[in-house]
């Protein structure tokens, strides 16, 4: 299998345990995946684990990428209902989600891959899978994208102090699967900070206000309606409901108006938006758990409401990344390079508030759930279906050994 130099490094390296912090499109995925065949195949009936943050992620990160890798010949037997392939040696490797730790508990490992280890919770590390590994002594590899310094950078520093440890750290452009002019578009249109953790792979220090890139001064300002389509993002909360309804004009994005609705539902919170724009083409983009959330009577979901509303519902089939939101709202107020491309109406007075006030968790990169969350997050559906921060580029697909 074809591994670049960065790749080959930690691939080669002796230690026990191992922590790579990389940026996005590194080829973190199918360095794991020929970790986790070297280990499998190291001797007879040995039990091999990758692990992601969800069951779902490790199926739709993984598998079709250990099929890909996995030389046919070495494959027994593969169940997707279970995620996991049989070697004809008698050794497993497992796809597993990091959700619910406590599920993880009970097997002895040999070897274990832990993917954006960044987004799990600690425990399960340190409760279930540490323990699982000492009766055999097997080793782990943590692999993923910074976020902020939590449990994932306390691994990192510790690979730099402690014995049978290593650390490592590459950006993107150290992966060679994306070209400078990339990394160079990218870096315009994210803001310093978010270009910094996802594309240098550097651990950014998040603490205080999450909407950092929000300057009152500089991005509320009156705004006309040219009465074109309504681009309005919905955070589906009953206590409030909150839409956050903006324009487009050129590749800046302008909140004109807001809806805060307490005791509520979506059906009222549409007919709000129909009293107040009324024959307006209205693009809704909504939290993705409303193609099963049921905020009203009669058993019909919220998306069927805003779609029987005569709403162009635009809804991702999973939630993105809540850094992921973040970053793109971040990213928009004030990009790299400087630019603003999303600006507020001074009537917009709960959106104004909820940017200039909501915080983290002190000491952690999770968002306080204080009340400033719901118009926030109304405001990160639609920005990040817009203009999300992951771009897709032509990775060479691996290669499979003959």
């Amino acid at each position: 299998m074809n591994l670049t130099r960065p790749q080959s490094s930690i691939y080669l390296s002796d230690s026990r345990f191992n922590v790579c912090v990389a940026g996005r499109r590194f080829g973190k995925t199918f360095l794991s995946t020929v970790v986790l065949l070297r280990e499998a195949i190291r001797s007879n009936d040995r039990n091999v684990w990758y692990v992601a943050p969800t069951y779902k992620a490790a199926k739709e990160i993984a598998w079709d990428m250990l099929i890909n890798t996995l030389p046919s010949e070495y494959i027994y037997k593969k169940n997707e209902s279970t995620l996991a392939f049989t070697l004809v040696n008698g050794s497993i490797i497992s796809l597993k989600g990091a959700e619910k730790p406590d599920n993880l508990r009970g097997r002895s490992l040999d070897f274990v891959v832990l993917d954006e280890f960044a987004d799990m919770r600690p425990q399960a590390w340190y409760e279930v899978i540490r323990p699982s590994l000492s009766d055999r002594q097997g080793g782990a590899l943590f692999i993923g994208t910074p976020k902020g310094r939590n449990h994932f950078y306390d691994l990192w520093a510790q690979g730099h102090t402690s014995k049978d440890w290593k650390s490592y750290q590459f950006t993107t452009l150290d992966g060679g699967n994306v070209p400078q002019v990339e990394i160079d578009a990218a870096r315009q249109d994210l803001d310093d900070r978010t270009f910094k953790q996802e594309y240098e792979a550097a651990f950014v220090t998040y603490s205080g206000l999450i909407y950092y890139a929000f300057s009152r001064e500089e991005s509320v300002l009156e705004i006309d309606d040219d009465g074109g389509t309504l681009h309005v993002g919905m955070d589906f909360n009953l206590d409030p409901m909150s839409a956050v309804i903006c324009i487009r004009k050129g590749t800046s994005l302008f909140a004109v108006d807001e809806v805060v609705m307490y005791g509520s539902n979506t059906d009222e919170m549409v007919a709000e938006i129909i009293h107040r724009y009324p024959n307006r083409n209205v693009v809704v983009y909504p939290d993705p758990a409303s193609r099963q959330r049921k905020t009203s009577a009669g058993g019909r979901t919220d998306l069927s409401i805003l779609q029987n509303a005569g709403f162009s519902v635009k809804a991702k089939k999973a939630h993105a990344l809540v850094r992921d939101r973040i970053n793109a709202v971040n990213s928009r107020l004030l990009s790299s390079d400087g630019e603003r491309h999303l600006y507020i109406s001074p009537k917009c007075k709960q959106t104004i508030k909820s940017l200039e006030r909501q915080t983290y968790k002190e000491g952690t990169s999770i968002p306080n759930k204080d009340g400033y969350d719901h118009m926030n997050d109304a405001l990160g559906y639609l920005v990040e279906y817009l203009y999300p921060i992951r771009t897709e580029y032509d990775v060479p697909q691996p290669t499979r050994w003959t």
